[in-house]
């Protein structure tokens, strides 16, 4: 059974990057982490029953996630990304944020994928494959889509519309909503199986 870690800045961030990759194979052992909205009791109770509805295990950070967008403390996201692994440090696969977020533009997004790309590049995250979500927005011009180079997974209509009831029916987003809107049928990673690779990708030495 492959062993998955996700880590994500906000509860429904895991849903609409890659929630049908979660349904899709519900086979694989799940554990997904949210940095933020642990005392929210609406948003976490929201996180808990999407966690129940993928079989997955999980845990939820109370990072700042105020609508200014503050900037995380770098010290205190790795912190708050080590305590909730705890023990488990290890994993077949790492999913989390592009570098470059999803859309225009949230730097929470951003912080939470310079984190975990630099753990794993040190190795203090051990995990054979690391995977980012790979969307874009045209500078705000139309809901995220994949990104040029990445690799797409076309969702099956059962597990999209899945997908689409976690959205709607859990988390209560009308279908009217960005949210709904941002919710993709082709789910889109860049893969990184080398540390060297992802090294050079980096750089913007390796596309």
């Amino acid at each position: 059974m492959k062993k998955v870690t996700m880590i994500v800045a906000h509860p429904d961030d895991e849903t609409l990057w890659a929630g049908g990759t979660v349904l899709n194979h519900s086979e694989w052992k799940w554990r997904i982490f949210t940095l933020t909205r642990r005392n929210d009791p609406e948003r976490s109770a929201k996180f808990r029953k999407v966690l129940s509805c993928y079989g997955a295990r999980g845990d939820m950070g109370e990072l700042y996630d105020g609508p200014e967008q503050e900037p995380f403390d770098p010290a205190e996201l790795s912190q708050t990304i080590f305590d909730l692994l705890g023990k488990e440090k290890s994993s077949d696969l790492l999913l989390t944020h592009g570098p470059e977020g999803e859309y225009t533009r949230h730097v929470h997004h951003e912080a939470v994928s310079h984190s975990v790309s630099e753990a794993w590049l040190e190795r203090k995250i051990d995990a054979a494959e690391l995977w980012f979500f790979a969307y874009e927005d045209g500078q705000g011009k139309y809901p995220p889509r994949p990104r040029a180079g990445a690799e797409l997974f076309s969702l099956p209509p059962e597990i999209w519309e899945k997908k689409q009831r976690v959205v709607e029916e859990i988390y209560g987003f009308n279908s009217d909503d960005w949210e709904a809107k941002a919710n993709q049928r082709t789910e889109s990673f860049f893969v990184f199986k080398e540390r060297k690779r992802l090294k050079r990708w980096l750089a913007g030495a390796d596309s």
